[in-house]
């Protein structure tokens, strides 16, 4: 595959919401070694945050890497306020994206590293997420110029329902996810794309980190090595999470480390009925197909 016979993704339409302005990326300026980190949303995004700063700072301690590493298409700050701050950054910028592929201005020559995981594990870290939201949260999706749509609510009270709610409006109160998940599996043999999963960075952290710096083309300070590891670590994210969090977590009750809970899979086991799990599986192989769905659910990493 050359790079004159490829067929880059275009972008084909925008995404509006209480959350996302997809048209920063029409603004945005490309260099050549950006990196793009992308996710439906709740799949490990700030876990590959953290390690793509040790990767990049040697294992550096005390990087904001909330504030290097920021969430492009949120729409708040405006982008008027946030493209400035991007392009003053004189490091190898490495960006979050929670678009679809045909909604993302896509460059030839940047990184892009997509990471999955399985939908029901996907909702029971988001309801943590959005139950645990404050007043500040609310005030910054809602009420803030430019929302476009109906206002983010509450989420219900059992977890259950959440899911419910979720599966049947594909991504609700967020934004639709099979779609997110199949546009990036359709690229997934570009060669500036990495697909990752949240269940292979689990089981294989140290592999996984040296997969992705292999795939940046960016070598590893042996002598750092122990350091990089304990830093991408759970445990230690958890203790440090105010510098990983947007604003150290102002937007949750419980600060930061509600926001980075509890990093486990699996959880939907104790809740959801063997009809409810059928249920989920069957929708995931009719709007993912049946490779997709496998890779989605098990984490088996796909072959380049």
């Amino acid at each position: 595959m050359t790079a004159e016979s490829i067929g880059w993704p275009k972008k084909a339409r925008d995404i509006h919401n209480h959350h996302i302005d997809s048209t920063i990326w029409d603004d945005f300026k490309f260099r050549d070694d950006d990196i793009v980190i992308a996710t439906y949303a709740k799949s490990g995004t700030t876990w590959v945050q953290q390690i793509l700063s040790q990767i990049l700072f040697n294992g550096v301690e005390g990087l904001d890497v909330a504030e290097m590493s920021p969430w492009l298409d949120l729409r708040v700050p405006p982008k008027a306020v946030k493209l400035p701050a991007v392009e003053a950054q004189t490091h190898r910028r490495f960006l979050k994206t929670h678009l679809p592929v045909d909604a993302l201005v896509f460059s030839p020559k940047a990184k892009y590293l997509y990471i999955g995981r399985d939908g029901r594990d996907v909702v029971w870290s988001m309801y943590n997420h959005h139950a645990n939201a404050n007043d500040l949260w609310y005030q910054a999706l809602n009420e803030t110029p430019g929302r476009v749509g109906p206002p983010i609510e509450p989420p219900p009270a059992s977890v259950r329902q959440c899911f419910f709610d979720w599966l049947d409006g594909d991504g609700h109160p967020f934004w639709p996810f099979w779609e997110n998940v199949s546009t990036w599996w359709a690229i997934k043999d570009l060669p500036n794309v990495l697909l990752l999963h949240f269940a292979d960075l689990k089981a294989d952290l140290p592999g996984q980190i040296r997969r992705i710096a292999t795939f940046l083309e960016t070598p590893v300070d042996e002598s750092r090595w122990p350091a990089i590891i304990e830093h991408c670590g759970f445990a230690y994210m958890k203790r440090h999470a105010a510098k990983s969090v947007p604003l150290g977590g102002a937007f949750w009750d419980g600060g930061a480390e509600t926001f980075i809970h509890k990093g486990t899979n699996g959880r939907w086991h104790d809740t959801l009925t063997t009809a409810d799990v059928t249920r989920y599986e069957r929708l995931a192989q009719d709007q993912l197909g049946a490779p997709c769905a496998q890779w989605l659910a098990s984490g088996i990493e796909v072959e380049r």
